[in-house]
């Protein structure tokens, strides 16, 4: 079998999978936010932490518990870090420098993930399964809580109540993500993951010195990691390692655990604003652009540019054999089109184009599907603007699911699209104007300012996947990248959560003759060239001096 011909197969063999789980899924999450009935486990949490669950919060209560939490669970793993040698389980491991433990404490938090230390050779089993494996869970959760609150603002009116933030996180927690990820976790050892709390074993002598290798509760880790679109590897390799994943199965396996959720949470957004059509719009333009950067990606690596690729049958170089192009292709743009940051190859081996299409992956706003619940409020931001621009065409106040999009609507909406680049930019250009960061950089030349725009796009877009030859343990980088994190992280939140009071507290408009039907592909068609008008475009200097250029002279 060719691997071209592979390569197609296995993205047919997804897209059945996510079609088969779309609808139960879906429909599964709109019950858990939509019920009013809290299980035995949760209420002892609810008593634990001194939480009503069933007290409605307008937009400023719901963003306080949403800080407040994220706050404290940054702390705590600060902490964590920090006091990490003095620890049981540390495997006799030191304690994080301040520096170190700020950018991971950022990181995991914000559903980043952003990793600049060797994870079997800094955290012990404590610090990753206390530490970052529960924050894999929970801040996974706080995003879909973030876009279930903006969902209740389009489906409610004349109120300002947009639920409960600490009901809709512990469900997410409870009922979606610990049940999935049991199931992964078990799917995952049973094909050859490791799942123990065993030291640290030498393995053997190579080139003069030994090898070691420390166990660890792995493939626990590995599935939340992938189903909460979270990325942090337990292994420097990350997803290339063969005890996160072991072979070409697991490899399709954690790329569907990365989509699922995403692409499911369309059709509870259809099901919790009364119409299945509305979500299947939204489904649509989000798969539209995953399959067309997939295939692109595809064609892009599998592109024979000379003797060796010809032999190697693509662009083999920072890729597994295991996966081959079409796997590595496949997962690459998963992962950059969502929030995850896991990888499976090294995306600065891509050929100059194809290491552009993962950095515009994430530019774009990693809306398609984008991350656990991250993803579908970027996206129906990017609906907001679209029907903003309807309008502007045909002369009428535009509308959306009901909702008239105001001046005070469309000034949240554009300050959401606004903060990530210009977070990106600005720390871009400050890192290459400085003297000391761009030694950091293994290449020159516009591979070189690929390393640095690619960090600042992956952190500011809470995305955690690395390009590879960026020294980015660095007093600057890690506090920058931290920084850029937090900020692209919380910054949109707050006016995504003022959207949602802003619809919520509106009167639905009847639909007339001159409503623009946004259930129809028309819309899909005006959505997309949208995202990549808007979105897209904010990036084209920047990336004409990285990826484009790179790609045009290779």
């Amino acid at each position: 079998m060719s691997p071209v011909l592979a390569g197609v197969l296995q993205l047919l063999a997804l897209i059945v999978a996510l079609g088969l789980a779309y609808r139960p899924l879906g429909d599964y999450m709109a019950r858990v936010y939509s019920s009013d009935k809290h299980l035995r486990v949760e209420k002892w949490v609810y008593k634990g932490i001194g939480a009503n669950p069933n007290t409605e919060m307008r937009w400023p209560a719901y963003l306080r518990g949403v800080l407040a939490f994220s706050a404290v669970s940054m702390l705590f793993l600060y902490l964590l870090q920090r006091l990490q040698g003095s620890l049981p389980g540390s495997l006799g491991f030191t304690s994080i420098d301040p520096d170190q433990a700020f950018n991971t404490a950022a990181s995991f938090v914000s559903n980043t993930n952003w990793q600049s230390y060797y994870g079997e050779q800094a955290m012990g089993h404590v610090v990753q399964t206390a530490g970052l494996a529960v924050q894999n869970f929970v801040s996974a959760a706080v995003g879909i809580a973030v876009a279930v609150a903006l969902v209740r603002g389009f489906a409610r009116s004349r109120t300002g109540e947009l639920g409960n933030f600490w009901s809709d996180l512990v469900r997410g927690t409870v009922r979606i993500l610990i049940p999935i990820s049991v199931v992964g976790a078990v799917v995952l050892v049973a094909c050859g993951a490791i799942q123990n709390f065993s030291g640290i074993h030498e393995v053997g002598q190579f080139m003069g010195g030994s090898q070691q290798w420390n166990g660890g509760a792995v493939a626990s880790q590995e599935a939340i990691k992938e189903l909460g679109t979270n990325g942090g590897g337990y292994f420097n390799a990350n997803s290339a390692h063969p005890f996160e994943n072991p072979n070409g199965f697991t490899n399709l396996f954690e790329i569907f655990l990365i989509l699922v959720i995403p692409f499911a949470l369309t059709r509870t957004f259809g099901r919790m604003v009364g119409s299945l059509k509305q979500g299947y719009a939204i489904l649509a333009t989000m798969a539209a652009i995953w399959i067309g950067f997939t295939a692109l990606m595809m064609w892009t690596e599998f592109h024979h540019g000379g003797p060796a690729f010809d032999v190697a049958g693509g662009a083999m170089e920072g890729k597994e054999n295991r996966f081959g192009v079409g796997g590595s292709s496949i997962f690459a743009v998963a992962t950059t089109l969502t929030s995850t940051g896991a990888v499976d190859s090294f995306h600065s081996s891509f050929t100059g184009f194809g290491g552009g299409i993962t950095m515009l992956g994430m530019q774009l706003g990693e809306i398609a599907p984008g991350g656990t619940g991250s993803g579908l409020y970027g996206m129906l931001i990017m609906a907001i603007i679209a029907v903003f621009i309807a309008g502007l065409m045909v002369g009428r106040t535009p509308e959306y699911l009901g909702k008239k999009i105001g001046t005070r609507e469309i000034k949240f909406a554009a300050c959401y699209i606004l903060i990530t680049p210009a977070l990106v930019l600005i720390f871009t250009a400050v890192a290459m104007a400085l003297p000391t960061p761009p030694n950091s950089m293994l290449n020159s030349g516009a591979h070189g300012f690929s390393e640095i725009l690619y960090a600042y796009t992956s952190g500011a877009n809470n995305n955690g996947s690395a390009f590879a030859g960026l020294s980015a343990d660095t007093q600057w980088f890690n506090t920058t990248i931290g920084l850029a994190m937090l900020l692209g992280r919380f910054l949109p939140m707050v006016f995504v959560l003022a959207l949602a009071g802003s619809l919520a507290e509106q009167r639905p408009v009847p639909a007339t003759a001159g409503t623009l039907r946004t259930e129809k592909p028309l819309f899909t068609g005006l959505l997309v060239g949208t995202i990549l008008i808007i979105t897209g475009l904010t990036y084209f200097p920047a990336l004409a001096l990285g990826p484009l250029a790179e790609g045009l002279a290779s």
